[in-house]
């Protein structure tokens, strides 16, 4: 029996290099601007791709996210709002 909350679970079925970090925010975010610099430095370093989404031009994510930006995703899944841990982001990359 897997006694391990699902929120605590990380897929390890990829290696952080076919992993993507997407991060949702707007321009002038400074919780954005900061997780984007934690997110650049864990992707480069783990070779993982990094995308941005801007909720001002995507009236979807805006609805969806925009109380919690600057919002993490990995493969499509949310990982972390307002701000980035970089140990938490690492792990669930599988580093």
């Amino acid at each position: 029996m897997d006694r391990v909350s699902p929120l605590l679970r990380r897929d390890t079925s990829k290696a952080p290099a076919e992993r993507t970090v997407t991060l949702v925010g707007k321009p002038g975010c400074h919780l954005c601007d900061e997780a984007r610099a934690v997110i650049l430095r864990v992707t480069g370093e783990l070779g993982s791709a990094f995308e941005e989404r801007d909720i001002t031009q995507d009236e979807e994510l805006y609805r969806k996210y925009w109380e919690q930006i600057p919002v993490t995703l990995i493969d499509g899944k949310q990982h972390d709002f307002w701000r980035v841990d970089e140990r938490r982001l690492r792990a669930a990359l599988g580093a």
